[in-house]
């Protein structure tokens, strides 16, 4: 047995736990809230009292899928933002308690940092990406570019300056009355859809950044004018909506990380985030390397929305370096890397 690391992640609504043995997965538990359906979208307090109550079962539950003992863990990582204050609160808590019980260290780990460390997590059946290297993390409140130097140097080269791609898709799915979250919803019926039915507006933003704001409105636009003649517009066209929705934000992003990539002379490539999930922008992806040769690499589905896997993978990288944090550490509800 190596160095063992129990992560913690309660950033949002998703309450994780997870064990890994120097790098390597041995748990991965995570508890989703459904209580926050009927909403449409997450409800802060509600989210935070949900951790409350999910916490200690994930983390006997990951522990025993493990195999392993309380004595067994070195350290333990948790997410200390960005998120949600009372959710991360939840966790920091957890993990004080936790540490001052066993007398082991704590390793407080960026939560967005969290996401791009999913890429080195130890899989005998995936290489890891070679630094430097250009990540796209997108997820319901970021969309950015990162150049990955190390595994705690991450620079933001490229971001939203509004709206998130994932946040896109989750307000033009509420729109059209589509189930929350929106973002699966959406991916499922683009699959039955024409593409290039509809033409929505695409932002012109310098450099490396990102605007959705614009597209959202152009989508909501196009909606208010079709239903003045035809009530039933949206769902005669659903799919096609979707489709075309799905192509515009995945053409947005994948043409400023091209442009990134190559004018950086960087042919690694990786994707990251909850969006990372959807099924057009791994093709996308697919066809960095088939079209252009440049390697890529896209996370295990487990490993793309919210997870204590990933934040104990920083964690353990974090520990190797011996940077951890002491009992007087705060969370924090934003922050860049």
């Amino acid at each position: 047995m190596g160095t063992i690391i129990l992560g913690i992640e309660s950033s949002c609504d998703d309450t994780s736990a997870a064990v890994l043995d120097d790098g390597k997965v041995l748990s991965n538990v995570i508890a989703s809230q459904a209580v926050h359906l009927r909403y449409g979208g997450v409800v802060p307090e509600l989210a935070s009292r949900a951790h409350q109550q999910n916490i200690i079962p994930v983390v006997d539950k990951a522990i025993a899928d493990a195999g392993i003992t309380v004595d067994d863990i070195d350290a333990i990582a948790f997410t200390r933002g960005p998120g949600l204050m009372g959710s991360l609160l939840v966790g920091t808590s957890f993990a004080k308690g936790f540490a001052l019980a066993k007398g082991i260290k704590m390793v407080d780990v960026n939560h967005l940092q969290a996401h791009v460390s999913a890429h080195f997590i130890v899989d005998d059946e995936r290489p890891l990406p070679r630094f430097p290297f250009l990540c796209l993390l997108v997820s319901g409140g970021n969309s950015q570019i990162l150049l990955v130097k190390d595994y705690t140097d991450m620079q933001i080269i490229g971001q939203t300056i509004d709206d998130a791609a994932g946040e896109a898709f989750d307000k033009c799915a509420k729109v059209m009355g589509l189930p929350y979250p929106g973002g699966p919803v959406i991916d499922k019926l683009a699959q039955e859809g024409n593409p290039l039915a509809f033409d929505f507006s695409k932002p012109n933003i310098k450099d490396y950044d990102y605007s959705f704001s614009g597209l959202k409105t152009s989508f909501l636009y196009t909606l208010r004018d079709r239903l003045k003649d035809d009530p039933d517009f949206i769902e005669k066209n659903k799919a096609d909506l979707c489709a075309s929705l799905q192509h515009t934000v995945i053409d947005i992003l994948m043409k400023k990380l091209i442009k990134a990539a190559k004018d950086l002379k960087i042919t690694e490539i990786a994707l990251a985030g909850g969006v990372s999930a959807n099924s057009g922008l791994r093709k996308a992806f697919d066809e960095l390397h088939t079209k252009r040769g440049w390697t890529v690499f896209v996370p295990k589905f487990s490993y793309t929305t919210d997870n204590a896997a990933m934040v104990a993978s920083a964690g353990y990288r974090k520990y190797q370096m011996g940077i951890f944090c002491d009992q007087a550490v705060a969370p924090y509800s934003r922050t860049v890397i």
